[in-house]
């Protein structure tokens, strides 16, 4: 099957590399586009606790956010059509994404680490909400 719009769900971690070569893998041949989707933290845990010295800790992990994206995208030799930050449900904004992007074919990580954890536990709902195919990629 070909497909012609991939959404890549990464995390800042060697495994995302693995992902995206993955999606390369599929998209390459069909000349289909690649999109990247990852959850930044959600500091306000942090805030809390620390508030008085970390006002823009916000600011700061979403720049490490983008720097990650920048970074993940400079690696491959195949064009990324869009990176897009999230907070919150990670399902919610995939099935958004697909939507909005005429996305078919979602690509997550098995993993058992923090994002990844929170990727596999999503998948039913990402697999059973976004209306398209998802492949969850062993890591």
């Amino acid at each position: 099957m070909s497909y012609s719009h991939l959404l890549v769900a990464v995390a800042p971690t060697p495994e995302s590399h693995e992902l995206l070569r993955k999606a390369v893998e599929i998209a390459e041949p069909a000349g289909a586009r690649i999109s990247l989707i990852t959850l930044s933290t959600d500091p306000e845990m942090y805030n809390q606790l620390a508030a008085p010295m970390l006002e823009n800790l916000r600011e700061l992990m979403q720049e490490e956010t983008h720097q990650f994206l920048r970074s993940l995208s400079d690696s491959t030799h195949y064009p990324i059509w869009k990176s897009h930050i999230a907070s919150g449900e990670l399902c919610d904004h995939v099935k958004a994404f697909c939507q909005n992007h005429q996305v078919d074919l979602v690509i997550c990580g098995n993993h058992n680490q923090s994002f990844f954890s929170r990727a596999t536990c999503s998948a039913k709902a990402i697999a059973g909400n976004s209306g398209v195919d998802v492949l969850l990629v062993t890591l």
